[in-house]
């Protein structure tokens, strides 16, 4: 047997029936996608099993594969979990480049962070074809849907990779000379260079 306990839980009026135990079962699925999103956040796909989740949610890994059916898919829904918020990508184009650069300016390293768990997860081709899949679906389209003129969906990747590449000097491999740039200095730079990207100048893309 498991340790799932939601045929226990009081309504408030001494009751257990199935609202109890649906509402149990909730919030023991919440616990353990927060755990695994906590530790594939850490550790990266390949470096946490099912086991190790299970014991830092307080359940077994026998209910982990019942709520989620494998690793694999847990790690999806931790993806899109991670991935919902689209932090450093505004809503309207004109108001692309200046979001993105003051966002990223102003970014903190975090302990659950979407990018993390990108980087310390791509060594596995499985989660890379869930990530890619995410960022595409959370990213990707919703930029280049944006994005006026021709060959948009190239400039959409070029600007998330702008956008990677300063979060990984940063944040991740402390490059002295980010992390100890001026931050307004730093946004000014930036925004031309997602300005290119979100309004490229006449003629500059092949249609």
């Amino acid at each position: 047997m498991d340790n799932d306990k939601s045929t226990l839980v009081d309504m408030g009026d001494g009751s257990t029936g199935p609202r109890a135990r649906r509402r149990d079962a909730a919030a023991t699925r919440e616990a353990i996608l927060r755990s695994a999103l906590i530790a594939f956040t850490d550790h990266g796909y390949d470096g946490v099993g099912v086991r190790e989740i299970a014991n830092a949610a307080g359940v077994t890994a026998m209910l982990v594969n019942r709520y989620f059916g494998s690793k694999e898919q847990l790690f999806a829904e931790v993806v899109e979990v991670a991935f919902a918020e689209r932090t450093l990508i505004a809503d309207d184009v004109e108001s692309l480049s200046r979001f993105a650069a003051a966002a990223l300016v102003a970014a903190e390293p975090r302990s659950v962070d979407g990018f993390l768990l990108m980087l310390r997860s791509v060594a596995n081709p499985r989660a890379t074809e869930i990530l890619r899949a995410a960022i595409d679906a959370h990213f990707q389209l919703p930029l280049q849907a944006l994005l006026p003129g021709a060959r948009a969906h190239e400039r959409a990747a070029l600007f998330l990779s702008v956008l990677a590449g300063v979060r990984l000097m940063q944040q991740v491999l402390g490059n002295p000379a980010l992390a100890t740039a001026d931050a307004a200095a730093l946004e000014r730079r930036l925004r031309p260079l997602f300005e290119l990207l979100v309004h490229p100048p006449a003629g500059a893309e092949p249609s």
